[in-house]
């Protein structure tokens, strides 16, 4: 345990981050699966809509450093991928 007093502060903001990290990419993991889900029932405005939320998302978190920068691009590049995948199929 630390003794001085600002390593107890660090210890007590580490926590709040920690917190607040989670409960952001815990939002764009829902984010993504309403996106997947809209895009596997053939909704596909639907599904456009859910795409923009989710990269809009990746960018907030990966601005924040939640996520690395390139993370968030190679997502969004999968997602749009995959979007146009079903789209080509139907």
């Amino acid at each position: 345990m630390p003794t001085r007093k600002s390593a107890k502060k660090t210890i007590r903001q580490d926590a709040v981050r920690r917190i607040r990290n989670r409960s952001d990419k815990s939002a764009l993991r829902t984010q993504i699966k309403k996106f997947v889900s809209a895009t596997k029932n053939h909704d596909f405005d639907e599904a456009g809509k859910h795409l923009s939320l989710a990269a809009k998302k990746l960018d907030k978190i990966a601005a924040k450093n939640i996520i690395h920068k390139k993370t968030a691009s190679r997502k969004k590049s999968r997602l749009a991928k995959f979007l146009n995948k079903h789209k080509a199929a139907v």
